[in-house]
């Protein structure tokens, strides 16, 4: 895996990481493969608190690029939108352990209609 991009957003509390993974002669890579690998790239990070997405897999060719958060915590995880948390399985109806900021931010998103 390539680093394309790395920008820390003090602000955010997270690193922003655009990477590039080129997987001659194997399939796209699953999103546990590129927690592991982002994980990889910054050693002091914790693998709950990474959040992977705009993954982009070129037609015919064996070039997957998109983009990494890496959280500082968990609490910082909640500028994220509902659908996100919910696709790395950080989120659920019935989920307890999940930081009340983030429930709090998905349900005043509006989706940007104004």
């Amino acid at each position: 895996m390539e680093i394309i991009e790395r920008k820390e957003n003090i602000l955010l509390d997270r690193v922003e990481i655009h990477f590039s993974w080129r997987h001659e002669g194997r399939s796209t890579p699953s999103r546990d493969e590129l927690l592991a690998m982002v994980k990889t790239l910054e050693p002091s990070s914790d693998k709950g608190n990474i959040i992977v997405k705009d993954v982009d897999t070129r037609f015919g060719q064996p070039t997957t690029t998109g983009v990494a958060h890496v959280y500082g915590n968990k609490d910082s995880m909640s500028v994220e939108p509902k659908y996100i948390l919910e696709r790395h399985g950080m989120l659920s109806e019935t989920s307890a352990d999940v930081p009340a900021a983030a429930v709090a931010v998905a349900a005043t998103d509006d989706g940007g209609e104004e």
